[in-house]
This record gives C-alpha cells, sequence and structure tokens, in this order.
C-alpha cells in the first residue's frame, strides 16, 4: 500500500463519510479515492460491515402516540345547539331583541372562554409531548455516542476479528468475537444461535493454560454486541451447553463450539 492511500485512511475521512458527516469537497474527494483505490473500496466495505453491527445491537423505539393524542385532541371541537323559540310581540320587540344580544353577548363569552381552556390544556399537552421529546433525545444522543465508541473499537487497527461457528451439534451457532489486546478490550457479537430446551443455556470460556474461564451467558433474545470480559494470554474462546443459568465449570463435552486465538 503506497503512503497516498496510507495517508488518506489514517485521516478518518471514511469514518465521516460513512457518518454523512463530510463537506461537499471532502465527500467529493473520497468518492474519488473508493472508485480509484481497490484497497480504499476494501476499507470502506469493512467500515459498512462494522456500522451495521454495532447499528444492530442499538435500537430504539420512536415515541408512541405523540401525534395521535395531537390530532385526537384537536378533531374534538365545541358544538353547541341553540334552539330558543320566541314568541314575538311587537311592543316587545326591542326589549327581547336586547335581550336576545345579551344571551348572545353571554353565550358567545362562554364559548371563547372553553375554546381558551381547551387551547390552554392542548398546548399543556403539547409541551409535555415536547419535554418528552427532548429526552428521548437526549437519550439518542448518549446512544449515538456509544454506537460511536464501539464502531471506534471495531475499527481499531489493533481489534482482531474472530468468528466462530458450531459444529455438529449446533450447525446454525455463529458469534463473531473482537479482541483488541493493546486495549485490553474484549466485544462479542451474538448471529444465531440453535433453539435449546428451557433448561439448557449456552456459555461462552476462555482457555487459559489448559483452564477455563466463563466469560458469560450467550442468549439469542439479546442479540447486540456487547462487551465481555477480557482475558490475558487466553489461547482460545469455547462455547458449550450448560444447564440454565450457567455452570461454574465448562462441560467439556458438551462443547459446540472453539476457535483458537493464537
Amino acid at each position: 500500500m503506497n503512503e497516498k492511500i496510507n495517508t488518506f485512511l489514517n485521516s478518518g475521512l471514511l469514518d465521516k463519510y460513512l457518518l454523512g458527516e463530510t463537506t461537499s469537497v471532502e465527500t467529493e474527494m473520497v468518492e474519488s479515492y473508493i472508485s480509484k483505490y481497490p484497497e480504499v473500496q476494501n476499507a470502506y466495505n469493512t467500515l459498512q460491515y462494522n456500522l451495521e453491527v454495532v447499528a444492530k445491537s442499538n435500537a430504539v423505539e420512536a415515541p408512541k402516540g405523540i401525534l395521535n393524542n395531537i390530532l385526537d385532541e384537536l378533531d374534538e371541537s365545541p358544538v353547541i345547539k341553540l334552539n330558543t323559540q320566541i314568541k314575538y310581540k311587537k311592543w316587545y320587540k326591542f326589549s327581547i331583541a336586547a335581550s336576545i344580544a345579551a344571551l348572545l353577548f353571554a353565550g358567545t363569552s362562554y364559548i371563547f372562554y372553553s375554546q381558551n381552556q381547551k387551547l390552554s390544556e392542548e398546548n399543556q399537552v403539547v409541551v409535555d409531548e415536547i419535554f418528552d421529546l427532548r429526552g428521548d433525545i437526549e437519550k439518542n444522543n448518549k446512544m449515538l455516542d456509544n454506537v460511536m465508541r464501539q464502531l471506534l473499537k471495531l475499527n481499531n487497527p489493533e481489534t482482531e476479528k474472530y468468528i466462530i461457528t458450531g459444529n455438529e451439534r449446533a450447525k446454525n451457532l455463529k458469534t463473531v468475537a473482537y479482541i483488541n489486546p493493546k486495549e485490553k478490550t474484549s466485544m462479542i457479537d451474538v448471529v444465531s444461535l440453535p433453539e435449546l430446551p428451557e433448561e439448557q443455556c449456552y456459555q461462552i470460556w476462555a482457555d487459559i493454560q489448559g483452564k477455563m474461564v466463563s466469560l458469560g451467558i450467550l442468549n439469542e433474545a439479546d442479540r447486540k454486541l456487547r462487551n465481555i470480559p477480557y482475558m490475558e494470554d487466553a489461547l482460545a474462546l469455547s462455547i458449550t451447553i450448560e444447564p440454565k443459568g450457567g455452570n461454574s465449570v465448562a462441560s467439556v463435552k458438551n462443547s459446540v463450539a472453539q476457535i483458537s486465538l493464537q
């Protein structure tokens, strides 16, 4: 790889481009490098895959009922029916007209008052919804920050990727481990786990000089990229079938997957 391509890859422009944060000039430059150099194309494809892995582990549902609540409030409008029968008499027409005007004024005032009260309630609903939205935005920002941190870990040149597949006992088992010996961090992404009886579970272990150390239980219902304990000088990773809740000692005879880290 020549120095020009290496300098470009270390500039961080690919990360910015993938997240939509490049300027028009930077975008043109990145797309030019992707189209010209296979090394840049491969790096871009790897970044896309890593971002998909991170995004999969962070799912957030949008706030429910906000639009419906506001529309329901706005759809309600007061309907006032005025059924008044007036016996008209010529000599009373001025006094009756004055009475009707007074009643209309009072009725109109009441309608305006009711509408103002209704608008105040609707405004309060909107204010509450906006407050909830702001809270959700803060949560999303924190989640985005976490996604960025995980993406940086995955894109770190020191991070090694290990694909763990199942043996004959669990052909559809697939997990991916990301280990960075320099920063001493470990993460695992559960891709698929064959279904087990309710009284059993999958447990992942690190082989340290022949001793199996538990790194936790794997559960497909909780599929997401997550941290696992980093074990110095681990020789291999193994996945076994254990009783529900996990085991303190690995059932080697129930091993369904293993990969060497050396």
